[in-house]
């Protein structure tokens, strides 16, 4: 049995999991992120806890073909760099390089989003097609692009930041400086922020009955038939719909896969979105289909596809 390790890096948590030929995760390890401290200490934790997991699984480091890690952030793969980092407060860190050394084995480097599109088209929801296109409808809006069966990179940097481009020129402003990037309409930040408008103006609605952090307010209000709820979901839908055609006109994936909190929804999101996509591509309803699909391995997506970055050129 041949195994591979891949590392979730977050600005909280580092999650590392084994997987086997199989492409299932058979052992993990987490540990604590605290960025704030010296890189060095970070970079021991990480590799710590890729020994824990390793042990766990009852094999060796060199029974592994390989190691890779996924980080957020401005990432050079071939460089093995993570250029930028906002929550981790990172700049210019050779990650690869610094990892290696611990570990003794080489370490391959992809941005987080772009592992968890490559995990779900490995054995996810994408699994059997060649390409695919994902997004996370979480915090912000990342995105991650497979072509070929590969992680499209982009040949000057890192490509495929999907949650910043402009859905509005001169829209919301977003968290990356610029205004009217598709994060600031289709994040679940923007939904929230989209429902309270809405309760502002129609204070009858049964939307502010739930927590205000609860994004599945719009979705659960509008099942119910509440008609303000109803606005602020089919608005939201345009929104994210807008954007998949975009990606869908320029990178004509077999599937697209939302990910995210936002899509616990369901059916309620993912329906509707098929619909509009199907309405507004190009060429309409005589396009071939491509289908949008709920990703299927939440976390674990960017574990499997950081432990599968071997794969990459």
């Amino acid at each position: 049995m041949e195994y591979r390790v891949g590392i979730d890096l977050g600005g909280t948590n580092v999650a590392v999991g084994v997987v086997n030929g199989n492409m299932e995760i058979v052992a993990r390890a987490t540990v604590k992120t605290r960025p704030q401290r010296m890189l060095d200490d970070v970079i021991y934790d990480i590799a710590c806890c890729v020994k824990e997991a390793v042990k766990k699984a009852g094999i060796t480091l060199q029974d592994c073909i390989s190691v890779g890690i996924g980080a957020p952030g401005y990432c050079l793969a071939r460089q093995g760099m993570v250029v930028y980092a906002n929550n981790l407060g990172w700049k210019n860190v050779p990650l690869c390089e610094e990892l290696q050394q611990e570990l003794g084995v080489p370490v391959r480097l992809s941005n987080d989003a772009n592992c968890a599109a490559l995990g779900e088209v490995i054995a996810g929801a994408a699994k059997g097609a060649k390409s695919a296109v994902m997004i996370t409808l979480g915090t912000g809006v990342g995105g991650g692009v497979v072509l070929n069966g590969k992680v499209y990179e982009g040949d000057l940097g890192p490509g495929t930041e999907l949650g910043h481009t402009t859905l509005i020129f001169g829209g919301e402003p977003c968290t990356c400086g610029q205004r009217g990037c598709l994060e600031a309409y289709a994040s679940a930040t923007a939904l929230l922020r989209q429902r309270h408008a809405a309760e502002l103006a129609h204070p009858e609605t049964a939307m502010k009955h739930f927590d205000p952090a609860d994004g599945s307010a719009p979705f659960v209000c509008a099942g119910e038939g509440d008609e303000t709820a109803k606005a602020v979901v089919e608005q939201y839908i345009t929104y994210v719909g807008a954007g998949l055609v975009n990606f869908i006109n320029i990178f004509a994936p077999e599937v697209v896969l939302i990910g995210g909190g936002v899509s616990n929804a369901g059916e309620a999101l993912i329906g509707p979105l098929n619909e509009y996509v199907r309405q507004n591509r190009y060429g309409g309803r005589r396009s071939p289909t491509c289908e949008v699909r709920r990703a299927a391995l939440g976390g674990d997506a960017g574990i499997i596809g950081a432990a599968y970055l071997d794969r990459e050129p």
